[in-house]
């Protein structure tokens, strides 16, 4: 059998499951399966164990039939340092849930966030910050409910993010939806219900993130500072130089010029003295 052949055989991960159960509720949204298919594909979904299985459910929809990586290792490599790969960690999230009324609950720092997260608000407010958490999957699913509340959630760069709550004189802010994330990067879904109240989301550096950039723009500005000073100091160099030659021309063409006015001097003189010669030869020859 050759490694084409093999591979509808190879087991499918809970990962490519859900991607198919994701595939499979856009489909829903869209209108282009009904609620009895798609609940007879998600459970076709959740239901099979390899690729084969797999493909077929989704061969009919845009996107077409999932297809498994071309190589498969069987040896586990270790994840790059600073990848969402150390990230994403699997297992239990730290918490499922956070409730406040009127109160407030806060998630930050590091910590695990679930794969189902629910909170709620009433006449209080909660925030929960991803931006140095960890990850118990590469899709996890936040549900928000606000009532007279609200809800502030920070995520950092390299999340994709997914806004599906509904407001009621309330509100969803979906100013981050669609920004695409980082490649293997882990994809935050926000659904609930905001009345009177509202869900924010908004993207930040973490705090060592800021101080990197803020190092590399200094070094960046003493650098330019650093090239600015050589290049000045070239300047003055080649400046003193240029007026080092110029005035040693000036003294060469100042000396050419005495010596051509010494030259000329000793030709008049010369000349006199021919005439005063000649005139005193005229003088004694008369006599």
């Amino acid at each position: 059998m050759t490694d084409d052949a093999a591979v509808p055989e190879l087991r499918a991960s809970d990962a490519d499951r859900e991607r198919v159960a994701e595939v499979l509720r856009d489909a829903l949204a869209e209108g282009r399966l009904d609620m009895e298919e798609f609940n007879e594909r998600l459970e076709a979904t959740y239901k099979a164990r390899t690729y084969g299985e797999l493909t077929p459910i989704t061969r009919d929809l845009p996107v077409g039939a999932v297809a498994p990586p071309p190589v498969v290792s069987l040896t586990k490599e270790p994840a790059q340092s600073g990848s969402w790969a150390g990230r994403i960690t699997g297992g239990e999230g730290s918490s499922s849930w956070a409730v406040a009324v009127m109160s407030g609950f806060e998630r930050r720092g590091r910590w695990t966030v679930p794969k189902q997260f629910t909170c709620v608000t009433f006449m209080g407010g909660g925030e929960l910050d991803l931006r140095e958490a960890n990850f118990a999957d590469r899709q996890v699913e936040i549900t928000c409910v606000a009532i007279m509340g609200g809800v502030n959630i920070i995520v950092p760069p390299g999340v994709e993010v997914v806004v599906r709550g509904i407001g009621i004189m309330g509100g969803f802010d979906h100013r981050e939806s669609g920004v695409p994330g980082d490649p293997g990067g882990p994809r935050v879904i926000v659904n609930g219900f905001a009345f009177w109240g509202g869900v924010g989301i908004e993207r930040k550096l973490t705090k060592e993130e800021r101080r990197r950039l803020k190092e590399e723009r200094r070094q960046g500005k003493l650098d330019r500072r650093s090239s600015l000073r050589e290049l000045k100091a070239d300047y003055r160099d080649d400046a003193y130089d240029a007026h080092r030659r110029m005035l040693d021309s000036h003294h060469d063409l100042m000396r050419e010029r005495q010596e051509e006015r010494r030259e000329r001097q000793e030709e008049r003189r010369q000349r006199h003295r021919e005439r005063r010669e000649e005139r005193h030869r005229r003088r004694y020859d008369d006599y």
